[in-house]
């Protein structure tokens, strides 16, 4: 039997695109682990998909001084002794790594074991993880052409971001139902995030009284940000946050908005959901959502507002705009050629393998 170890954490965006591959690596044959680290958000993620976890030491790499960041060198040390010994263990014949700082000393060990190693490089410019782990590699995919040039020559490999199969069979009328929503009204779908935006949550609960009157509104609004006045308001279905029907909400939903995150705009585009996009700002990040935005409304894919400039007022404005022209943003999604990435990396794994 073939035998693939996976990694990647820190973010749900870390882990869920190698969730996406394991049906096809399961139906090719693979015998599927993964590496993350101790207690992160990957590890009951993974559990859930029933394949074996092994948790290593992880330290997070920072651009900014922090105390820890004379501490967390020594973990990723011992992250890498930790991952050597495992993989010696588990003898994959590949390791596919979708990068978070988790990733960083088992890629590093990859190497030293002679383990070919394929990286998925989610947002338009490499993070630091993937910086400092690319040189090992065998493969980089990516999912923007734009990220090529940052890219070295021969590794890189444009595919796109592996889409969970799940989220393209959902059920509309389900959703209708879920929310206790008419048939006979369009649906605008709203996700900030698993731990929501108090920016997007304030726009769009200031903008409600004009949106009720044109759309039904589903908004996943994050942890502790439901607003109680507004539980039982007629054609508004508010969550923390949506698992098992999220397919059904997208298939229900006529408009999404969304933050910028990379595999979250890969879904609306295989989805070709119309979209606007508020990415998070550069102050509160390195700037990659931005980056991912932009780049999406170049190709004609998504309506971009900036967090700063963000208001009810400029929210409405933009949803009446992307509302009017949604037919364009189709057709330029349909256009664009890039539905699912899995199949193109399943082959590249078959490949190297």
């Amino acid at each position: 039997m073939k035998k693939i170890v996976m990694t990647g954490g820190g973010t749900a965006g870390h882990v869920t695109p190698n969730i996406a591959l394991m049906p096809s690596l399961r139906q090719e044959g693979f015998e599927i682990s993964y590496i993350g680290s101790y207690d992160g958000i990957e590890k009951g993620l993974i559990e859930a998909q029933n394949v074996p976890y092994y948790g290593i030491s992880s330290g997070k790499l920072r651009r900014y001084f922090d105390p820890k960041n004379f501490s967390d060198p020594f973990k990723v040390i011992k992250g890498f002794f930790q991952a050597r010994k495992l993989l010696k263990k588990l003898k994959p014949d590949i390791l596919f790594s979708k990068g978070g700082f988790v990733s960083v000393p088992v890629v590093l060990a990859a190497k030293t074991r002679h383990i070919p190693v394929i990286i998925h490089e989610s947002d338009l410019t490499p993070g630091l993880a993937n910086k400092l782990a690319i040189p090992a590699a065998t493969k980089v995919c990516c999912n923007f052409p734009e990220t090529l040039k940052y890219l070295p020559e021969g590794k890189a490999v444009l595919t796109g971001s592996p889409i969970r199969r799940e989220l393209l069979t959902g059920n509309r009328l389900a959703a209708l139902d879920f929310c206790h929503f008419t048939a006979d009204k369009p649906v605008l779908l709203i996700i900030g995030g698993s731990i929501g935006s108090v920016f997007i949550n304030n726009a769009v609960r200031g903008s409600l009284d004009q949106l009720l009157e044109q759309f039904q509104v589903i908004h996943l609004c994050g942890k502790g940000n439901l607003d109680p006045e507004l539980e039982h308001r007629q054609g508004y279905a508010q969550y923390e946050y949506i698992s098992d029907n999220l397919a059904d909400l997208f298939a229900a939903a006529d408009l999404v908005i969304s933050r910028a995150g990379a595999n979250s705009i890969c879904e609306l585009l295989a989805l070709h959901k119309p979209n606007i996009l508020i990415p998070l700002s550069a102050k509160a990040s390195r700037g990659d959502q931005i980056l991912n935005a932009r780049s999406f409304e170049s190709q004609g894919f998504s309506y971009v507002i900036e967090e700063e400039s963000l208001t009810p007022q400029v929210l409405f404005d933009a949803i009446r705009e992307v509302s009017e022209h949604r037919a364009s943003y189709i057709h330029a999604m349909e256009q664009s050629g890039q539905m699912d990435a899995v199949d193109t990396i399943m082959h590249l794994i078959q490949e190297i393998v």
